[in-house]
């Protein structure tokens, strides 16, 4: 039995965390669920989104799942997310988008693996106020040590990008793909523009790459990368990217697939592992028991290959792949069109996996 910390998340999270923990337990697999809460009803009743009970959960089972979790734009808490993965320095990313017959898009055969650095960039959330005497301080010395000057009414992040945390990412990518048997890493930046951070990224990745004769390597310039992707994504296979260009090609690849209802994800470090989907909490969502859950179920397949149950993670995806491509007990956003009457609910989606785990 796996004893694994279970966020259920806020918003739709409780939903697709109770459709997920029973199609998981459908494939014979014993887990002991440690449910932890984390989100904005938490921050609302305790004034901290992420307690240090769930920090602490997370470390000594070393393996959690999670659903989404609400983060306020502009204003409010920081980021659970982000702060999770600094806290616990999960600082790879994993991000598998393959296509499934059945999604809504007007792709097929896509099969990328996102692999994002999670600790660094201009996600590290070292920002400062516009009108801070920080900023005031800061504006003044990059006018004295640059020559360049900045508008007085700015704010400022910070965009730091390390020898460290750069060849451990790269290097995770290339024993992902080595592992996994895929053919090619592609490292993404924009070293043309910013050659201190991006240019240091691709550095590193040029000398990680030496130790992989095996795999092919090469680099592409992040808006280049967007085009080819939309264009002719079956020349890549593996991109390693910086925290924010992750971020955006996360969802990027996920538009391939059909939607980020379909792209599941994983939140890495060296001995600790976080499974969550990629989509946001969509509170508006909440208690009508209609949002799809596959993004994270197939985040629960990917945790099932990571605790080395291969055979039910394989059971599972076929599971979820068969409910796809049949199209009858799917939610509405896989559907023809969003307003088909024949769409089902949350529940009733992991009924008809679970159907087929069963059979």
């Amino acid at each position: 039995m796996y004893k694994v910390t279970l966020i259920p998340g806020d918003g739709v999270g409780p939903e697709i965390s109770d459709a997920t923990t029973r199609v998981l337990e459908a494939t014979g697999v014993k887990f002991d669920w440690d449910v932890q809460n984390a989100g904005e009803d938490v921050y609302a009743a305790e004034g901290n989104p992420l307690p240090d009970r769930v920090i602490e959960s997370i470390k000594k089972n070393r393996i959690a799942i999670k659903g989404p979790v609400t983060t306020p734009v502009g204003t409010g808490f920081r980021s659970v997310n982000v702060t999770l993965r600094q806290k616990l320095d999960l600082y790879s990313c994993l991000r598998p988008c393959k296509s499934f017959k059945g999604a809504r898009t007007r792709y097929s055969d896509i099969d990328l693996v996102i692999v994002r650095e999670n600790t660094e960039d201009l996600y590290a959330g070292i920002e400062f106020q516009k009108d801070s005497q920080e900023v005031k301080d800061l504006i003044a010395y990059i006018s004295k040590a640059s020559g360049k000057q900045i508008r007085q009414d700015s704010g400022i992040s910070i965009k730091p990008i390390s020898v460290f945390g750069s060849e451990r990412i790269v290097r995770f990518a290339f024993e992902y793909a080595r592992k996994n048997k895929r053919r090619k890493v592609t490292s993404v930046h924009k070293a043309n523009i910013m050659k201190h951070t991006d240019g240091l990224f691709l550095e590193v990745s040029r000398e990680v790459a030496k130790d992989y004769p095996d795999i092919e390597f090469e680099d592409r310039i992040i808006d280049n990368m967007c085009m080819q992707l939309v264009q002719k994504p079956e020349l890549y296979d593996v991109l390693v990217l910086p925290n924010l260009y992750g971020d955006i090609i996360s969802d990027l690849a996920a538009g391939l697939i059909g939607g980020l209802g379909v792209a599941p994800g994983a939140n890495l470090g060296d001995d600790m592992a976080v499974f969550e989907p990629t989509h946001g909490s969509a509170p508006k969502y909440k208690g009508l028991n209609k949002i799809n859950p596959l993004a994270m179920i197939l985040s629960g397949v990917m945790m099932l290959r990571h605790l080395s149950e291969f055979n039910a993670a394989n059971r599972l995806e076929n599971a979820v792949a068969e409910v796809m491509e049949e199209g009858k007990n799917v939610t509405y956003d896989l559907k023809p069109f969003p307003d088909d009457p024949s769409a089902v609910s949350t529940s009733a989606m992991a009924d008809a996996i679970i159907q087929k785990l069963q059979k």
